[in-house]
């Protein structure tokens, strides 16, 4: 068991390593309990090493033979690795050790799924197959020999030889420990083949269990499709001869970019029509996608040390939302990842959580897999973009790929070559990445003389560690409209870099009305005093699409913010704005439908929370449910035009026209069904083909409260199909009565199917109460109990996974003073669990180091 206690890594005590390592050569004996691993390592001594101690690290390894230069040694060894005397000069190490992949409930370094030997290396997941020096910043090219009885047998880089039994691996291309991968089993290939802008033939193989044969064509699509765009937006060829995607079923994460061999959970590779939703398309396009950009933004460029972990993540985040903005809309994704965004990261950089893009310390690396490296890190990029304009990052990322390829790079080095293609100078944009928290912006204006001035100011709130904040470079996009709707000042984007600034437009012969923060150009809030008409007349007029789907949201807000403080009914210019929008066949059907979908309950509490009111959990579902009824009924005669309106003729599609059309028809549903009690849902849910249909018919009768016989003959239809099972198990949890999701959860956890070993199982049913914000946060702490039982069950067997989920008790400390209370306990609870491991004692430090409220 780790240690709970142990002392964090700093970035400011960063040295380089004191040896380097030139090849690696790996012999796997593949056995469940007793696999053999033997390694032989050609070592030299670093020149720009500060010491010259040699240290592998290792965890849970059981060391058979080790030698130096052929003569056998006895190494210290400690938990953590082995030091060992060695020569000042080149040497070759060999070792041999024993590990049980079969016992490895943790998921991590070498571990079995179903039968089916599989890895996961990043963070620091290699030390557990092997003693190495194992930090990202030693690269090294590897080969690889596998010996076992399963019939496919694979690693990384391209296949060298084999024969009965076994396989040999070679990858040309130096990479650290984090990006090695093998998988041994019984699996089917779904093949393809791709020929580079270079003439370069590259198999492709999408490998799944046999039972899963035929679900794996969208994923190859997919893959083609990205190395296509990569291809023709970066100008990056794939540089193997094969590239292999496994799909596996017990994984921590969504998926792995080991070079040549990528790893992913098996919901983001398998799809049909008959068991994944337009999501789950989606999905699977985005992170195959996101996965092989890697391949150029992450492996042939790694980061020197894990604090660089956004400079991988960030980037190829960022890379993935152009791809989909492509290969969709980019007016929806963008909006999406607003959301996803706003509920995830301003949640994290609002509480105890908060750290910067780059963090300056850890104690567990697993722990900073986070919304703020991957989303915020995204959003950096994004801005960085916007200010040197496209050309620019297009001449600065050219450059970096020239310099810096093959290489361990740093954030100084990514924005050196911003500096060097642009001529910028970033030493104040650099705060982005070293600043924790989502600043703020505070607008007011006048108009006078035909001049409109806009006054801004930014300030960003003290999180942990981080007191004082100072000014940062801010790109906000701005657009003025004429009282008539017209657009008089098109897409200009204002520089802010001073705590106060003021930016005036001349020449205007009338007020205009103002769209600020287009496109949401900088990850901010907002804040500016607007009329219900000012944002009613936005929602009309503003040209700006997310600016538009904003003014809505906003609206929304208002309304039930009015209905909390006061009782207030909905107010019908709302209503009447909604339905405007609603009939405006102008408008994309994926846009329409999330301007349909109301405020998420997270979103409202933390509205209220930054307003200094104390946020009611349950209050909030209570308003939100009556703002669904009342906006149900307003468009009442609507609902049955835009379902039959959004028929989908013809085959199903996964493509964004067939998708968005979905969408719109299902929200309709939704709101039918709180008519109508159903009645056109269950023959909705009958007649489905297709299992988008199919789910948004059983959420709709699920949400009034109805859907048992559905559920039932989903159960039976879908027993023997793990991945559908997980929508099983999520869809009754995340969508109970807040008096009953408790009880449900409790209830899906004694159920002969949860296996709460598995990662996306555990999820669904325990993140699926975490979901259901006044289910989970009642009043009577059940849900705290509950939660932190099934967290401490986790911690002992996969520490990774547990971590991630205490996650949940972020928001604590806008609550008030009793749920407060009861979340510190069991947080308390939680530290005080002997053996706990360091990933969870790190969560829960960083969760009680903020007492809200409480003495």
């Amino acid at each position: 068991m780790k240690d709970a206690a142990p002392q964090p890594v700093r970035l400011s005590d960063y040295t380089p390593p004191a040896f380097l390592v030139d090849k690696v050569e790996l012999t796997f004996h593949l056995h469940p309990t007793a696999t053999r691993v033997l390694s032989k390592i050609a070592f030299r001594p670093n020149p720009a090493a500060v010491e010259r101690r040699f240290f592998l690290h290792g965890e849970g390894l059981d060391l058979v033979s080790a030698q130096i230069d052929g003569t056998p040694v006895t190494p210290d060894i400690t938990p953590e690795g082995l030091t060992c005397t060695v020569p000042d000069a080149p040497f070759t190490w060999q070792a041999e050790v024993r590990i049980s992949p079969e016992t490895n409930t943790a998921l991590e370094g070498l571990y079995m799924s179903n039968g089916m030997y599989c890895t996961q290396c990043e963070a620091e997941g290699f030390r557990k197959i092997t003693y190495y020096p194992d930090r990202p910043d030693v690269m090294a090219p590897f080969t690889v020999r596998i010996e076992g009885d399963l019939p496919v047998l694979l690693s990384n880089g391209n296949p060298a030889a084999q024969g009965a039994g076994w396989a040999e691996w070679h990858d040309p291309w130096p990479k650290p420990a984090y990006l090695f991968a093998l998988v041994a089993g019984e699996l089917v290939a779904t093949s393809g083949r791709f020929t580079t802008c270079e003439g370069r033939a590259v198999d492709l193989n999408i490998w799944v269990r046999p039972a899963d044969q035929g679900k794996a064509d969208y994923a190859l699509d997919a893959l083609i499709r990205s190395m296509k765009w990569d291809e023709r937006v970066y100008g990056r060829a794939y540089d193997l001869d094969v590239f292999n995607i496994v799909a596996v079923d017990d994984f921590n994460m969504g998926a792995m970019e080991n070079k040549g061999l990528n790893i992913f959970n098996a919901r983001y590779v398998l799809a049909s029509p008959e068991t994944a939703t337009d999501r789950d398309y989606e999905n699977i396009e985005r992170i195959i996608a996101h996965e092989y950009f890697h391949n150029w933004t992450g492996n042939r460029i790694t980061c020197r040390d894990w604090f660089q972990l956004c400079l991988k993540e960030g980037l190829t985040v960022f890379r993935d939302q152009q791809f989909a903005g492509d290969a969709r809309s980019h007016a929806v994704k963008r909006i999406e990842d607003v959301i996803a965004l706003r509920a995830r990261q301003f949640r994290e950089d609002g509480g105890p959580l908060a750290h910067p893009v780059r963090p300056e310390s850890y104690t567990e690396i697993n722990n900073f897999y986070t919304a703020t490296v991957y989303e915020k890190g995204a959003e950096v990029i994004g801005m960085l973009r916007r200010l040197v304009g496209p050309e620019g990052y297009d001449k600065a990322l050219a450059l970096y790929f020239d310099r810096h390829d093959g290489e361990a790079a740093t954030i100084e080095d990514w924005l050196k070559v911003f500096e060097d293609a642009t001529g910028r100078d970033l030493t104040q944009f650099k705060r982005w990445y070293s600043q924790a928290g989502t600043p703020r912006l505070h607008v007011t204006d006048d108009f006078k003389d035909g001049t409109y001035t806009l006054h801004v100011e930014q300030e960003t709130p003290p999180t942990p560690g981080q007191p004082e904040k100072h000014p940062q470079v801010i790109p906000l996009a701005v657009g003025l409209l004429s009282p008539n709707g017209d657009e008089v000042v098109p897409t200009t984007v204002l520089e802010l870099t001073e705590e106060a600034q003021n930016f005036a437009f001349e020449g205007l012969g009338a007020r205009p009305v103002p769209s600020l923060l287009r496109g949401f150009s900088a990850p901010v809030i907002l804040d500016r005093e607007t009329s219900a008409e000012e944002r009613a007349f936005l929602l009309a007029h503003d040209t700006d699409p997310f600016n538009k789907w904003e003014a809505g949201r906003a609206l929304a807000r208002d309304v039930l913010v009015a209905m909390l403080a006061e009782n207030a009914a909905p107010a019908p210019a709302y209503l009447d704005a909604l339905a405007a929008m609603a009939r405006d066949e102008a408008l994309d059907p994926a846009f329409r439908a999330l301007a349909l979908r109301l405020p998420g309950e997270d979103q409202l509490a933390e509205d209220l929370h930054s307003r200094g009111q104390t946020p009611d959990p349950l209050a909030i579902h209570a308003a939100r449910e009556r703002l669904k009824t009342a906006v149900a009924a307003h468009l009442g005669a609507l609902w049955p035009q835009l379902y039959d309106q959004m028929t989908c003729p013809g085959a199903y599609s996964p493509g964004a026209a067939d998708a968005g059309r979905r969408a719109l028809r299902l929200t309709a549903l939704a709101y039918l069904a709180r008519l109508d009690r159903g009645a056109r849902a269950r023959t909705h849910f009958a007649a489905a083909d297709n299992m988008t249909d199919e789910i948004g018919a059983l959420s709709a009768l699920l949400e009034i409260g109805a859907g048992r016989d559905e559920l039932d003959r989903f159960a039976r239809r879908w027993r023997d199909d793990r991945l559908v099972m997980d929508k099983w198990f999520a869809l009754q949890v995340s969508l109970a009565h807040p008096e009953t999701a408790v009880d449900t959860a409790r209830r899906l956890t004694e159920h002969p199917d949860f296996n709460w070993k598995n990662p996306n199982r555990f999820r669904a049913v325990i993140g699926g109460l975490t979901m259901n914000a006044a289910g989970f946060h009642d009043g009577s702490g059940a849900g705290y109990r509950l939660v932190a039982d099934w967290l401490i069950r986790l911690d002992a067997v996969n520490p990774q996974t547990a971590a991630r989920m205490s996650t949940a008790f972020e928001t604590w400390p806008r609550l008030d003073r009793a749920r407060q209370a009861l979340i510190r306990a069991e947080l308390n609870r939680i530290a005080a669990r002997e053996g706990l491991s360091r990933d969870m004692a790190e969560m829960v430090g960083r969760l009680l180091s903020v007492g809200g409220s409480l003495p």
